[in-house]
């Protein structure tokens, strides 16, 4: 895995084998910072990365000078990967060892772009429940996009606030904002 843009592009990112994760592709990485980049001024939002994972998503925005990111992830190695690569690159990256659904149920604060990347495998209704709570809770600021990682099969466009997805390989990514 790489960094693809910004301060520290190119560099290479090693995870351990026994993560359990499923890193987002260097192409549908590109794909997406390209969409956000005609949107966002990345030194001027707030990023959270919900089953972050290795923090690739993460480790993008703070390239391009992200500095309010916060990752959420159950597995303690991945905690401890994401703290150990953000203190290496100097980046500023606060993680939360949490469930994400039990996280979105109790937190308070607002993000500009908050990123989900759940295992493909969740159920339909798993995967409702990232923006119902999202939205429910006010987890979104007024001009933020909730981005929803899965499987090209899994069709989500039925779920409230969802705007439009868009197939990368054998990924797809689902675009929520609030209504108006």
């Amino acid at each position: 895995m790489r960094i693809i843009s910004g301060n520290f592009k190119g560099r290479r990112i090693t995870a351990p084998k026994k993560l359990p994760v499923r890193p987002t592709t260097d192409m549908a990485k590109e794909a997406i910072f390209n969409i956000l980049n005609n949107s966002f001024y990345f030194d001027e939002i707030s990023v959270l990365d919900l089953f972050a994972g290795t923090g690739s998503i993460s480790y993008e925005f703070a390239s391009r000078g992200t500095e309010n990111i916060t990752c959420v992830d159950e597995d303690f190695g991945c905690i401890k990967f994401i703290n150990k690569t953000a203190e290496e690159f100097e980046m500023d990256i606060q993680t939360i060892k949490s469930d994400v659904f039990k996280f979105l149920e109790s937190s308070k604060f607002q993000s500009t772009i908050i990123f989900a990347d759940p295992p493909y495998a969740f159920s339909l209704e798993q995967f409702s429940r990232i923006p119902e709570l999202v939205f429910k809770n006010e987890l979104l600021e007024n001009d933020g996009v909730l981005i929803v990682e899965h499987a090209k099969q899994t069709d989500l466009s039925h779920l409230p606030n969802f705007r439009y997805s868009k197939n990368y390989g054998s990924s797809a990514f689902s675009f929520f904002e609030k209504s108006e």
